[in-house]
């Protein structure tokens, strides 16, 4: 096989066909301004307005802030709606810092798990540094969620409040990553130069996950035992749930059963057949708890799942790659936003399937659907519920257009009893078990 060098002859053919093109007008305008002010296509807008067909009412908006947590948002998006009805309380927030505190325990008991589990893979192997790389990284999934609120259940904002680290966790992140590679370090020494075996080295691990709970308390403060909520309903009636413990809280004012939710992936192509069962190798945060399981449909059965739960004044947790096409400011996820290639004067082709195989695309942002406008029964624009705060979009709402839908939304957590019998029976197979950095394994922020 032989190489070759860009050569002088290219360079020049290069020069005139720029010249041929009559781009300097364009050139100017991207040279002073940018690409994105040059290409935006501000006409969509007129089409995605914020009027829907099936319109789900919801909370107010939350925020995110500097902070991984969008799947944690999106969860308890979902889940207040639950308390807000049973309470009769017209909005409320269910504590993010509380899922935070324990997924990053959970994680780094899982991580350091996992450590012990590879403990003879050499330094520098694949899985190791696989490991190592993000050890507690803030992002995660719904079944993720699922596992933090069986074991530890839920609590209003008002009993646990956010903090500068659970608002802005990269500080917090930074040194709990430190210590954790640490860890990893501490204990492979010990297997390798001392021959300590596993089971020598579990009173270890109990000291050093005693460390990441100092530090997660010194950042976040201690989670409640038992807490005391206090509220007002629509009636203008006070009301005081005393002494009770957030698992308790989660059973008596959410009551989601959480089993019959099922994580709907839809990926096109021969990496991921329809019709079947996935799950992810090293892909969770509780060691014991549920597996993350994924069954794979087509994009337009997804669509229809999704509407059948609106239909039922019910909202959609979802994933998807949100920096794809979309203007953050006006809240608009659209295909057709951006007019990039007319500007820079070439097509973007790539399927969905092919943007996914080749690093372009995956599962970036967790959010909820909340709405859906249909004509003629057929969707054309979707409403979403964002964590990014009220001052984008339609008070933080986003629009989506059915194009874009299409093309990268990835995931729908579906309750199972909207599914044929023949897609629940997909649960029972033997899930076809993906490589740890395969792009499903991705994890919403």
């Amino acid at each position: 096989m032989s190489f070759e060098a860009i050569t002088e002859d290219e360079l020049k053919k290069f020069k005139k066909e720029f010249a041929e093109s009559k781009s300097e007008a364009v050139q100017g305008a991207v040279m002073a301004q940018g690409i994105p002010a040059v290409s935006i296509n501000k006409s969509v807008e007129a089409l995605m307005t914020h009027q829907y067909s099936i319109n789900v009412e919801s909370g107010d908006i939350t925020n995110q802030k500097r902070s991984g947590r969008c799947w944690m948002f999106a969860a308890t998006n979902v889940m207040r709606l639950e308390v807000m009805k049973k309470l009769k309380i017209k909005n409320m927030e269910l504590s993010q810092a509380y899922p935070l505190f324990w997924d990053k325990l959970e994680k780094s008991n899982f991580f350091l798990e996992n450590i012990l589990k590879t403990i003879d893979e050499p330094n520098g192997s694949r899985i190791t540094d696989f490991l190592l790389s993000s050890p507690i990284g803030d992002g995660g999934q719904w079944t993720m969620f699922v596992n933090l609120v069986e074991k530890y259940g839920v609590c209003p904002k008002d009993v646990y409040p956010e903090t500068a680290s659970s608002s802005n966790t990269q500080a917090m992140d930074k040194y709990i990553t430190l210590k954790l590679r640490e860890y990893a370090c501490t204990l492979r020494k010990l297997h390798q130069e001392e021959k300590k075996t596993v089971e020598e080295l579990r009173p270890l691990k109990e000291k050093m996950l005693s460390e990441v709970y100092h530090i997660l308390a010194v950042c976040l403060g201690e989670p409640p035992v038992k807490f005391t909520y206090e509220y007002v309903d629509e009636d203008k009636k006070f009301g005081r749930i005393a002494d009770i413990t957030p698992k308790e809280f989660f059973d008596k004012y959410v009551g989601l059963k959480l089993d019959d939710y099922v994580s709907v992936l839809s990926c096109p192509g021969p990496r991921y057949p329809f019709e079947k069962a996935f799950t992810v190798k090293y892909l969770n945060n509780v060691e014991g708890g549920n597996k993350v399981l994924y069954i794979n449909l087509p994009i337009e059965r997804v669509k229809e799942l999704v509407i059948k739960q609106l239909s039922d004044n019910r909202v959609v947790w979802f994933g998807s790659d949100v920096g794809q096409f979309s203007y953050t400011p006006d809240g608009v996820m659209s295909t057709e936003m951006w007019n990039v290639n007319k500007v820079l004067g070439t097509e973007f082709g790539m399927t969905k399937a092919e943007r996914v195989d080749y690093g372009e695309s995956l599962m970036t942002h967790a959010m909820v659907i909340t709405g859906v406008n249909l004509v003629d029964n057929k969707p054309n624009r979707w409403r979403v519920e964002n964590s990014w705060g009220d001052a984008i979009g339609d008070k933080g709402y986003f629009v989506m257009s059915d194009d874009w839908f299409n093309e990268f939304v990835y995931q729908a957590v579906i309750d199972k009893k909207y599914l044929t019998e023949d897609e629940v029976k997909i649960l029972e197979q033997d899930p076809i078990e993906l490589e740890a950095w395969d792009p499903m394994g991705s994890l919403a922020l």
